[in-house]
């Protein structure tokens, strides 16, 4: 059973490690290519989070710091 966890937590682990590593290729090819189907509005997606994050004042923060610390724990 421990195999199976530590399976499906190293392939969660990899996974996020390809998202994150899409984010900078996405906000790139929306400033080259502007808003297209398969690339999308990255840019727009990402301004939006940081300003619903800076709206909810000390809660943003300390989801901010939960993400980065969560992030940083899967490299």
């Amino acid at each position: 059973m421990n195999n199976v966890m530590d399976m499906v937590l190293d392939f969660v682990a990899g996974v996020t490690k390809i998202f994150v590593a899409l984010i900078p290729l996405g906000v790139v090819a929306g400033i080259v290519f502007g808003n297209t189907v398969i690339i999308g509005d990255v840019v727009a997606n990402l301004v939006a989070l940081v300003e619903s994050l800076g709206g909810a004042g000390l809660v943003g923060l300390i989801v901010v710091l939960i993400l980065v610390s969560l992030l940083q724990n899967n490299k």
